[in-house]
């Protein structure tokens, strides 16, 4: 049987009652992914958060009514809650008391799949948790199952609070062993550098589906946010022949958890070396240009702003005024309307900042000349009597193996 859920947001003015019906809206979704039952949602006016309970004693009082009455299982703050009043307002509602924070570390913990990822996830959830087990003694053993407890665990961390600064400090260097490990495959693959391509964009803006459908990849897809975490790199071919890596990375959100910007920094190391971002953007959402933004800011974050980004509108089969793209580069990734397109942008994309020399490659180096069909682009060819000339744009990483080559 499914929790069931009260969510509560509060607000100030009429400008920000609009701002946060929207982020509740969201709340919505990111319970529904959790898999709890929302039974109500509270939209509450709140002049000045108090420091102990972050409503004032009026508000409390009615709130622990209501989930009496109701049978309230967990009550989640679309806000940030402070250890005190997480505590606070357990003891006054008598159930389970998440924010928005606890929430999506919750989901995240519950879809880590690589190694990797249940590592970040279990440091996020060490630095959000312990600071709220405080005082707390016995009573967490109440809490039970349902969200909340997944991943590392609130009852668990309470047992091992002592071994908490150890496990902490062991996952430190698991990760950093895997950074190493990544940084020693990365090197290997600057060898033959193949050029890499980025996906990134707002959370179930399509992502993984146009992975799939461009690389037949079977990354799992979803009409759920944070479908998938753990980032999937696949070979892609494109119109000039040469290959391209094409990496699909975890979604953003508004109000990411500063935990967890911290927590996956590594999964975008990737990102920072890719050649080319392509931002998706789901035309279908109400209030897209506010999820374009939230990921223009998340990419400062990661210093990957000053990137070559391509922004490609998907699910235009579900806009009911499509011509409001005009001009713009869109697709459907479920149907693949728009592909041909989308792959000569990422060809285009990926020669920006690239070389345009002229090779002559000899009959008898057919290695040379297939590296350079899977790493460069071919403008033009033609085949002599004393070799293969190619017209061709190569990135600067390749441009000193094929100096040899050149004429």
């Amino acid at each position: 049987m499914l929790e069931k859920a009260l969510l509560i947001g509060f607000y100030k003015s009429n400008k920000e009652k609009i701002e946060q019906e929207l982020s509740l809206q969201e709340l919505h979704r990111l319970a529904d992914t959790a898999g709890v039952d929302v039974y109500e949602v509270s939209l509450l006016e709140l002049r000045e958060i108090d420091p102990a309970t972050f409503m004032g004693k009026g508000k409390v009082e009615r709130i622990a009514d209501s989930i009496k009455e109701n049978a309230i299982d967990v009550v989640i703050f679309d806000h940030d809650l402070s250890p005190t009043q997480y505590q606070n307002l357990e003891e006054n509602f008598q159930c389970k008391v998440m924010d928005r924070t606890g929430l999506i570390l919750d989901i995240f913990a519950s879809r880590a799949r690589s190694g990797e990822g249940k590592i970040q996830v279990e440091l996020a959830q060490l630095d959000y948790l312990l600071p709220r087990l405080s005082g707390k003694g016995s009573s967490m053993s109440q809490l039970g199952g349902g969200i909340g407890t997944r991943g590392p665990g609130e009852t668990r961390l309470e047992l091992d609070r002592r071994k908490a600064k150890t496990r902490y400090g062991q996952l430190k260097e698991k990760l950093k062993k895997i950074k190493n490990s990544r940084n020693l495959h990365r090197g290997r693959r600057e060898r033959i550098p193949m050029p890499v391509v980025a996906l990134v964009g707002y959370t179930n803006a399509g992502k993984s589906t146009l992975l799939n459908h461009l690389t037949k990849a079977h990354v799992l897809a979803e009409d759920k946010l944070f479908a998938t975490l753990d980032p999937t790199a696949r070979r892609l071919k494109l119109p000039s022949g040469r290959e391209c890596l094409m990496i699909d990375t975890v979604g953003f959100i508004e109000k990411l958890p500063h935990a967890l910007v911290e927590a996956f920094r590594a999964t975008f190391e990737e990102s920072l070396y890719a050649n080319l971002l392509i931002h998706i953007v789901d035309t279908s959402h109400p209030h897209f240009e506010r999820q374009i933004h939230v990921v223009q800011d998340v990419l400062k974050q990661f210093n990957l702003d000053k990137k070559h980004v391509v922004t490609v509108y998907n699910k235009i089969d579900q806009v009911e005024e499509p011509l409001r793209f005009e001009g713009e580069l869109t697709i459907s990734a479920l149907s693949g309307l728009g592909f041909e397109k989308l792959l000569e942008v990422i060809d285009e994309g990926l020669s920006v900042g690239s070389k345009r020399v002229h090779l002559l490659i000899p009959h008898n180096d057919g290695h040379a000349l297939s590296e350079i069909y899977q790493t460069s682009r071919i403008l033009n060819r033609e085949d002599r009597n004393d070799g293969t000339y190619l017209e061709v744009d190569v990135n600067e990483k390749n441009d000193h193996k094929y100096r040899g080559y050149q004429v």
